[in-house]
């Protein structure tokens, strides 16, 4: 009778104590090598946390370069249909699927640096851009801080500059804008752009300083154009980390917990501070005389050259079924650049 009291009270609280002892794995995939920023300064110390907070019940499995398969451009499917558990990619990437976001990368719009841009990112996806995400849980949404115009032989000082150039594009909004300035885009993920440049397929490329270091672009290209401090940037890339909804829904309430204190806004900004340390870094270790400051009147005649592209888009949008004004006036209310 003893032995079966036991066993009654092990039934009612063994299934608590087996539940709140589940572990979870999450396997995470993207698409730059394992010494990248993103890898080695946000995500391994974020799962060290979310380990540590754990007790060893959250664990990760990181597969970087690609490693479970599939391009840059799959990476948010393989997320949604669980190949991943998380993958850490850019929307625009998947050209059409997240359309709301593509504001957000429009010219001359966000500031410059990684904390001021991702503010703004993550108060706007919360208010306009929660319908792209539907079918994802979403951990992060950040931005690369903004994208100068590094090129191999020429430097670009004034409108004029762009004529003539094939410039590595990350999407395509940013091509948009490459086209207005005078220029051809060629869109190419990081990984591509500098053997890209090396071989002359394209003269340079428009993307963020974050990037410098570890994809060598300094390497292939002399010349780093940009507008004065406090100018608004030729565009950003919108980054983001997306989880697979079946494997949230799966995990214990309390390692749900657990994981959602160390996301959203809370991993958007650590993504930001990440990407703030390695663009200045590779700002000072850049070649003497190789950063072209681009005067305040031609930045000016840059921003008039794309003025329409803005507007364009939220044409195109609108076209489409979204509200194509009132996701642009969003960004520009959100913004903090002078417009």
């Amino acid at each position: 009778m003893k032995t079966l009291k036991i066993a009654a009270l092990c039934v009612t609280f063994g299934c608590a104590i087996n539940a709140h002892a589940e572990t979870v794995t999450l396997k995470i995939a993207h698409f730059l090598p394992a010494n990248s920023n993103a890898h080695a300064n946000v995500i391994e110390p974020w799962c060290a946390q979310l380990s540590e907070e754990s007790q060893g019940r959250i664990k990760c499995q990181l597969y970087p370069s690609m490693q479970l398969g599939g391009t840059p451009a799959t990476l948010a499917d393989m997320a949604r249909n669980g190949v991943a558990d998380i993958v850490w990619t850019a929307p625009g990437y998947s050209a059409g699927k997240f359309p709301r976001v593509e504001a957000l990368e429009l010219p001359f719009l966000l500031p410059y640096g990684g904390m001021a841009g991702n503010e703004i990112i993550w108060n706007y996806y919360e208010q306009y851009a929660q319908d792209d995400f539907k079918d994802y849980k979403v951990l992060a949404l950040f931005g690369d801080g903004g994208m100068d115009v590094h090129t191999r032989n020429s430097p670009i000082k004034t409108l004029a500059d762009f004529k003539g150039l094939k410039l590595r594009a990350s999407g395509r909004t940013i091509a948009r804008t490459i086209e207005s300035l005078g220029a051809t885009p060629v869109s190419m993920p990081p990984a591509q752009m500098t053997e890209a440049i090396s071989k002359g397929v394209v003269d340079g490329a428009v993307a963020t300083w974050e990037v410098v270091a570890p994809t060598k672009l300094d390497e292939v290209t002399k010349f780093h154009s940009a507008g004065d401090e406090g100018q608004p940037a030729f565009g950003y890339t919108v980054l983001s980390m997306l989880m697979n909804k079946r494997k949230y829904d799966r995990m214990p309430d309390d390692l749900k917990a657990i994981l959602d204190r160390n996301s959203g806004k809370a991993l958007s900004l650590r993504f930001g501070k990440a990407w703030d340390v390695e663009s200045a870094k590779a700002r000072e270790s850049s070649a003497q005389g190789s950063i072209v400051a681009i005067t305040a009147s031609d930045y000016q005649a840059m921003q008039q050259a794309v003025a329409a592209v803005p507007e364009q888009w939220a044409e195109d949008a609108t076209s489409k079924g979204l509200d194509g004004k009132a996701l642009l006036d969003g960004v520009r209310s959100l913004s903090s650049v002078k417009q």
